[in-house]
């Protein structure tokens, strides 16, 4: 999903203060980010999957603070057994998308959490080489055509 296709709150264009950065509390100025939604998709290798489930029911707590250091929310995993697919969806709700996942890239023990499920993992996006080298995505991006809230 390209980055041209939102605009976050607080843009010139509202009036609002850009200079400010996430880390800031907000002010009357600010709006709070209503989020952008992602969804991805990638496949796992048939014999990983009670090893991936395992591995998902107790994700390492650096991974999961790192995640929210990154303002990701609302994120799941789902499995479709037939064709091996998993589907990821998140809500992003920064202001940085780019930086904050160069940060969670940065992460030693990110980098180690994706060299363990990338093993598990055959990407969808042709030269995709592993999550840690970030382009081409290891996950394919996935269009979203609806949405009711």
């Amino acid at each position: 999903m390209s980055p041209s296709l939102w605009t976050p709150p607080g843009t010139a264009a509202c009036g609002c203060d850009t200079a400010k950065t996430d880390s800031e509390p907000l002010s009357p100025t600010k709006i709070r980010n209503p989020g952008r939604r992602f969804a991805q998709i990638v496949k796992l290798k048939p014999e990983y999957v009670e090893e991936y489930k395992k591995v998902h029911a107790a994700v390492w707590p650096q991974v999961l603070t790192q995640i929210k250091d990154c303002k990701i929310e609302d994120y799941s995993i789902y499995h479709e057994p037939e064709t091996g697919i998993l589907f990821a969806r998140f809500k992003y709700v920064g202001y940085d998308y780019a930086g904050d996942m160069e940060k969670m890239r940065e992460n030693p023990k990110v980098r180690e959490w994706w060299k363990l499920t990338d093993a598990m993992q055959e990407s969808l996006v042709a030269g995709a080489k592993d999550s840690e080298s970030g382009e081409p995505a290891w996950w394919k991006p996935i269009e979203e055509v609806f949405y009711q809230a």
